[in-house]
């Protein structure tokens, strides 16, 4: 069964069959102007209310919501169970005056990256656009006054497997929802066939790779579908993509202690990126139960973007947030409710329903 944003306006209509044009105008307003839960539309009369509160796609789900106190609570992560049962995680970032929403395109994983808990846990099931708008949604309204000023789709899953719905929800955030493509980033771990179709959109998107190494040797062992698509495939891609839409490229480098953290990575990395101009975030590896070695420590990762910088690439060091909720890049499991009370505050939610 489709959930409310799922439904296009004309799909809306007829699940209000029976209404007036502008009640349904109303409601369409209330979710994606206002984003407001059905029971807060207080435009509509109580009728109308209690019947779209009958309704299961318009139900809140249950959640549970887990804020980080190492950075005073300004990072959030919620766990949303789905229909059939699998978790889905989001995590809204504050800022001073902004804010930024990570969101999830599958339960779980299929791209099996070694040290990433997403990857670790296994593939589920894709989510359809409504429930990858519903998180953006929930975001929205939690967010208040703050604005969301960016999306990225960096959460479970890999995006551009799951491209149809993916675009889907990136075309109504733009149309619908009013955040601007430029704001909008979809990450990829370099699924060749996804990036060159990407290219070809009509809304410029940025677009971040998730690299982690420099050589196919090294790249094949951290992320295996580099067996598939290697590194002059990715790399082919990306110089199709920047050529096609002029935007600034953006490279993921998870910095793992002796791995990846070396002089000559370094090296490797700038050759790959100089000539593209991108610009490379480099992320201390997050700690995840099944993969044992540690992030290189702050002094190798400042030295590393030391490198870089003097090879002439823009690279700068990301500050990981939300680490003691497993919100933290590479952190996200489907498993939202298991961080102790120690270290987070833990609530269930209702406000605002974002899987169906």
């Amino acid at each position: 069964m489709p959930g409310p944003y799922d439904l296009s306006h004309r799909k809306l209509a007829e699940s209000l069959a029976g209404e007036p044009d502008f009640r349904v105008r109303q409601v369409w307003d209330g979710l994606y102007r206002r984003v407001l839960p059905v029971a807060e539309l207080s435009d509509l009369p109580l009728s109308l209310r209690a019947r779209l509160a009958a309704d299961p796609a318009f139900r809140p789900a249950l959640a549970t919501e887990l804020r980080s106190v190492a950075d005073g609570g300004q990072t959030v992560k919620w766990g949303w169970r789905l229909r059939d049962g699998a978790i889905v995680e989001a995590v809204l970032m504050h800022y001073p005056d902004r804010a930024t929403v990570c969101v999830s395109t599958q339960a779980g994983c299929a791209m099996a990256c070694r040290f990433c808990a997403t990857g670790q846990a296994g593939f589920t099931r894709h989510l359809s656009a409504g429930e990858i708008l519903e998180q953006v949604a929930a975001a929205i309204a939690e967010a208040r006054p703050r604005r969301v000023a960016n999306v990225v789709f960096m959460g479970m899953g890999e995006p551009l497997a799951n491209y149809d719905p993916l675009w889907a929800a990136v075309e109504r955030l733009h149309a619908d929802f009013g955040i601007s493509a430029r704001h909008l980033t979809v990450s990829t771990v370099g699924l060749v066939p996804g990036m060159r179709r990407l290219a070809k959109e009509s809304l410029p998107v940025n677009l971040a790779v998730s690299l982690h190494a420099a050589n196919d040797e090294l790249r094949n062992r951290l992320v295996p579908i580099n067996k598939r698509w290697p590194l002059a495939a990715v790399m082919a891609a990306c110089r199709e993509y920047q050529g096609r839409k002029g935007r600034r490229l953006s490279f993921e480098w998870a910095l793992i202690d002796g791995v990846n953290d070396r002089p000559r990575d370094a090296d490797e990395l700038a050759e790959l990126t100089r000539p593209l101009g991108a610009h490379v975030n480099l992320i201390p590896l997050n700690p995840t139960p099944g993969f044992p070695t540690r992030g290189s420590p702050p002094a190798q990762v400042r030295a590393f973007r030391d490198l870089l910088v003097g090879q002439g690439v823009n690279a700068t060091i990301r500050r990981n947030r939300g680490t003691d909720i497993d919100a933290a890049c590479g952190q996200l499991a489907g498993h939202a409710a298991t961080a102790g009370p120690a270290t987070v505050a833990l609530r269930t939610i209702r406000r605002s329903r974002v899987a169906n």
